[in-house]
């Protein structure tokens, strides 16, 4: 189940324009764009966080989906804008990001989403450190 979020937990907001080679047959964006858009901004978001993950592999560290769950609300059309919101919280060994985007203009909820990442060091599932010292204030 989706958590319930509130608008002044999240810690970064990324605009994004749909294009049209994004929609499907009924004009609509086609659902698994949708994962594009929340990866898009979770990786803008470590950029702008300040450790993209180009730093992250030449660190030997890989951020793996561990579990994503959509709940798909209201749907984007073409020349619609939307602000993919995120913020953060540590698990055990996850991150796990809680994600909503909605449509810039309307306010409507299009997609609420929960994102769980593990990380890989060298190979082996890692504790994740480096990586919660480099998000903690985020945390």
């Amino acid at each position: 189940m989706t958590l319930k979020m509130e608008e002044n937990k999240y810690i970064y907001t990324l605009e994004i324009a749909v294009r049209d080679y994004e929609l499907d047959s009924e004009g609509i964006v086609n659902n698994a764009n949708y994962l594009h858009y929340l990866e898009m901004t979770r990786h803008e978001f470590c950029r702008w966080a300040g450790y993209s993950f180009k730093e992250m592999s030449a660190d030997g560290i890989v951020p793996v989906l561990n579990r994503v769950e959509i709940d798909y609300k209201t749907p984007l059309c073409s020349g619609d804008v939307m602000l993919s919101s995120l913020w953060v919280e540590k698990k055990g060994v996850r991150f796990v990001f809680h994600q909503d985007i909605r449509n810039k203009h309307t306010g409507e909820m299009a997609v609420s989403a929960v994102v769980s990442v593990v990380s890989l060091e060298n190979g082996k599932l890692s504790r994740s450190e480096k990586l919660f010292e480099k998000f903690e204030k985020w945390l």
